[in-house]
């Protein structure tokens, strides 16, 4: 029996990271040609380009695992078909499901394998692209924030602002409402504008507005210049930045979510994309059941038949995933269906499927 996984294995590991190597040369090269005319009229070197295919280049390997691993499992065992090999070993008394286990083993550690590479080095990697890139092709991105509301970490001040400039680090008719330790109101800040002194926030022009000893009777106080140092929440907060949960690694994205959350903002969208993250690790393991289906049926065109296969069911896959996702963010379905519903589909399909294999 080891003797057969052997083969198996073997017969598909050269397979395997050749077809890697061929995607991740697809991907760097559309993504390279589609932004040339950028390069061009930026007077972007070869090495500053070569620079950003580096960092764009862990974001492609996790792309191209997956379809990599189903047209190498589909074309191995293909060709062991095409051979007559898997007539034989099943002849042997082996049958069909112990052949496949050391690849479903694989699966299995691969999908491990990009939970932790997503998280670890995609995610990094990929932001330095993108800020590599913005600054050579001379790509401004404006963190200017209007109608922004902010809450504090503590809870205990909401910040609104009606303009957010990030470059001089000022709000523009700004209003802080202030509660106490059990969350009742303690007071309320009204002024012109405020700016950011390193540390805290001065705020000009101000109306304070608070309860007199006797707590029955709100008094009013103008002031041209007003700053407390508790009132120090960050111009960060403030930015106007659309953070992407598929960008982040995953104690990030369970932090934003739980912000999200807070702060009553909508969060479906988010939601999907934070499950999504966690079932699109499975993939690999959803690949290989379904390629050694698929490549126990070739015995003629293998590797055509291989290839089609691989990108047929990717296109398949990847639709399935974005049509339960939209359905999702529009609260037709649970997020958690929406980003889990693919995989219960093709995994349950490919179990099926397994009743009609050569055993």
């Amino acid at each position: 029996m080891i003797t057969i996984h052997k083969m198996t294995v073997k017969s598909f590991l050269p397979v395997f990271f050749i077809s890697i190597l061929f995607f991740v040369l697809i991907l760097e090269l559309v993504d390279m040609f589609s932004n040339l005319w950028r390069y061009y009229n930026n007077d972007v070197t070869v090495l500053q380009m070569l620079k950003i295919s580096l960092l764009y280049l862990p974001k492609c390997i996790f792309y191209s695992v997956p379809i990599a691993l189903l047209f190498s499992i589909a074309f191995a065992l293909g060709t062991m078909y095409a051979n007559n090999e898997l007539i034989a070993v099943l002849g042997a008394g082996i049958s069909f499901y112990q052949l496949i286990l050391p690849l479903i083993l694989i699966g299995i550690l691969l999908s491990g394998f990009q939970f932790w590479f997503e998280n670890s080095v995609v995610i990094p990697t990929y932001k330095e692209k993108e800020k590599l890139y913005n600054t050579l092709v001379n790509k401004n991105v404006s963190y200017d924030n209007k109608n922004v509301t902010v809450i504090s970490d503590n809870n205990r001040a909401i910040y609104r602002a009606g303009y957010y400039n990030n470059r001089r680090k000022t709000l523009t008719d700004v209003m802080i409402v202030i509660k106490d330790e059990r969350g009742n109101f303690k007071r309320r800040i009204d002024a012109a504008w405020a700016e950011w002194n390193g540390k805290y926030w001065i705020l000009h022009n101000a109306r304070i507005f608070s309860w007199d000893s006797s707590h029955k009777e709100l008094i009013e106080e103008d002031r041209s210049d007003y700053s407390d140092n508790s009132i120090n929440k960050k111009p960060d907060a403030f930015k106007e930045i659309t953070r992407k949960v598929e960008e982040m690694n995953f104690n990030d994205a369970t932090e934003w979510i739980k912000t999200l959350k807070k702060a009553g903002l909508p969060y479906r969208e988010a939601l999907t994309n934070y499950y999504k993250k966690i079932a699109f690790s499975l993939t690999p393991l959803i690949v290989v059941l379904l390629s050694s289906v698929i490549g126990s049926s070739f015995k003629k065109n293998i590797l055509l038949m291989s290839l089609i296969s691989a990108l047929s069911l990717t296109v398949v896959y990847y639709g399935t995933q974005m049509f339960t996702s939209v359905l999702a963010k529009n609260g037709y379905i649970p997020p958690l269906m929406g980003a889990w519903a693919p995989f219960i589909i093709f995994f349950s399909g490919s179990v099926f499927l397994f009743r009609y294999t050569k055993t």
